[in-house]
């Protein structure tokens, strides 16, 4: 099932998700309206929602409450892209102009605060505590991520275990805390609810790790984003991880330098050695575990064309190209 077959089936729900986050993003400061509708509206792929929609009509919910879950998830996600561009001093995402760069650090950090506040005043609507201690504890999950990549930048002895827990806390958090809110929306088994706690896991780190080897791997106009970005910013990455480890001691000196110094001027010679030591086929092929890992853990689901759009998703997320 390809995307386009998968987004069909919750076309309905995701044009009342978008209409949901217009409204919610509504303030009366302008300049709120002004960045928040520039970063959500800005092309995403909108994964982290549709996730939340597939999950919930695949735990045969006929409610509207996953509407409001899915919106809250991408109200986190857009939260974490404003402070993630400032922390990295990144000015080009999806394409486009970070919203830094257009209005500076100070009104991102203040409007993806912003976000996350509104993201929580939603949640309360919801009236679950199920809901909200999920939520939460992903959020903090996710801060502590952030926090970890800041300390293994610059640090090109950051090991794969390292690399693995920050992929973890920064990105499967977040897709883990959506597939499992379809089954708690629709009071599920526990089992079912696990499965798609782990389903959503295991998608985030195989999305995750594709994100990572496209950056050494595509253009800048398929990837939206500058090549070699995690270069620059000093982010050892596990292609970079990989390379230092299976390179000769000439290249492992060449991509230390490079991640220590945050580096991209020697792109060209990274790229190289990137590919001679196979770490682009080697960060695929955990990619392509993780994948299988998220399919299989959907077993305890009954079956339906939703299930199968979940099993398209986690396809589709190692066979992407941006």
């Amino acid at each position: 099932m390809d995307i386009q077959s998968i987004r069909a089936l919750v076309q309905e729900d995701m044009q009342n998700v978008n209409q949901l986050i217009c409204r919610q993003l509504h303030s009366e400061v302008a300049l709120i309206n002004q960045i928040g509708a520039y970063i959500v509206n800005s092309g995403g792929k909108r994964l982290r929602p549709l996730l939340v929609l597939l999950a919930a009509r695949a735990s045969h919910y006929t409610g509207d409450r996953h509407i409001d879950a899915a919106a809250i998830i991408e109200f986190i996600h857009t939260a974490t892209l404003l402070h993630d561009d400032v922390v990295d001093d990144s000015d080009l995402r999806r394409g486009r102009d970070t919203a830094n760069a257009l209005w500076g650090n100070e009104p991102s950090v203040l409007v993806g605060d912003f976000l996350y506040s509104r993201a929580f005043q939603m949640m309360v609507s919801l009236g679950s505590m199920r809901i909200m201690e999920i939520l939460a504890d992903t959020t903090n999950t996710i801060a502590e991520g952030e926090v970890i990549q800041l300390l293994n930048c610059g640090d090109p002895d950051t090991t794969e275990e390292r690399y693995l827990q920050v992929i973890h806390c920064k990105t499967a958090k977040l897709f883990e805390a959506a597939a499992q809110l379809g089954a708690v929306l629709a009071q599920r088994p526990a089992a079912e609810e696990q499965a798609l706690a782990d389903y959503g896991r295991h998608l985030g780190k195989a999305f995750q790790l594709v994100d990572d080897l496209l950056d050494y791997q595509s253009s800048s106009a398929e990837i939206g984003k500058n090549i070699g970005d995690d270069l620059a910013e000093g982010k050892p990455t596990l292609p970079l991880i990989h390379a230092m480890r299976a390179g000769t001691p000439a290249q492992a000196d060449l991509i230390r330098q490079a991640i220590e110094q945050g580096d991209r001027g020697n792109i060209n010679a990274v790229l190289e050695t990137i590919e001679s030591t196979g770490a682009i086929a080697y960060t695929a092929k955990l990619a392509s575990k993780e994948a299988n890992l998220a399919i299989n853990a959907l077993q305890p689901l009954p079956a339906s064309p939703y299930k199968e759009a979940l099993v398209g998703l986690a396809e589709f997320s190692v066979k992407r190209t941006h």
